[in-house]
């Protein structure tokens, strides 16, 4: 993978206040632990939990010349299978963690993964591109389910979690109208498929161009998700960024396939 440019003194230091935060963040153990699966040397004890991670991170960075494996390090600690009981402290650690990253052009997913973003200067910009898009998004009178996206906690990770986002909301409407528990294509196939009888139709289907329609809603459908949703994977996403035009032409498009669902029925299959 290629080396990926050193977090800043400032950066790093917010990073690592927040992990190491006295009352809710991780313990001295956990990051001893954590240190050791990266092979990086723990700082000698007697200075605090913050003080300890941040020599460790900057003394690795340094050694490295690139932030590869300070990224690795808050995946690890972000990793979701860490917070099963524990959703609220994860939410939480990861909106700050999110305004300290946005600063490198980074962002921690819910997924625990970390993606490239344009980089902010201030701390309203992600407001600014909230505001920004809704307003374009509402002049083209999107579907209310997609403006629920438009808010500044997904923006302030860059455009692609709220396009990520609104597209699962489009399983959501599927999985409600038909009770399946499916996800993405498969959940299309089970939901609209035409060879074993569909659960959702969006027309009667009785002629050839009735059910070309129905087809072509499902190829789409497909194509939102084989398109906009990031495949899941171990290192951080540093090559796929969504920009503000291509937001507006996903969030549309995902949109009027909205608006196609609210009027799917059911068939009783």
């Amino acid at each position: 993978m290629p080396a990926i440019n050193s977090l800043t003194e400032q950066q790093l230091q917010a990073i690592c206040d927040i992990l190491a935060e006295t009352s809710s963040g991780l313990s001295g153990s956990e990051i001893g632990r954590l240190l050791a699966q990266f092979g990086i040397e723990n700082s000698p004890a007697g200075n605090s939990k913050r003080e300890r991670l941040y020599l460790a991170l900057s003394h690795k960075q340094r050694q490295d010349r690139c932030a590869n494996n300070v990224l690795y390090f808050i995946q690890m600690a972000m990793d979701p299978v860490r917070y099963v009981q524990q959703q609220a402290l994860f939410e939480s650690r990861r909106e700050q963690l999110n305004q300290a990253l946005s600063f490198a052009g980074y962002a921690l997913g819910r997924d625990g993964k970390l993606v490239q973003t344009s980089a902010v200067k201030t701390l309203s910009e992600a407001e600014q591109r909230a505001g920004h898009l809704r307003s374009e998004l509402q002049r083209r009178d999107v579907h209310p389910d997609v403006l629920r996206f438009c808010k500044a906690e997904f923006l302030q990770e860059n455009y692609f979690h709220a396009v990520l986002e609104a597209t699962k909301s489009i399983s959501e409407k599927i999985r409600q109208k038909t009770g399946l528990t499916a996800d993405g294509a498969e959940l299309v196939d089970q939901a609209f498929g035409l060879k074993n009888g569909p659960k959702l139709a969006i027309n009667a289907l009785q002629t050839e161009s009735e059910q070309s329609e129905h087809k072509g809603l499902m190829n789409l459908m497909k194509g939102v998700f084989g398109d906009a949703r990031n495949p899941t994977a171990h290192s951080p996403k540093i090559s796929w960024t969504i920009t503000e035009k291509d937001a507006l032409d996903l969030l549309t498009m995902i949109s009027y396939i909205h608006r196609k669902l609210d009027r799917a029925v059911g068939t009783g299959k």
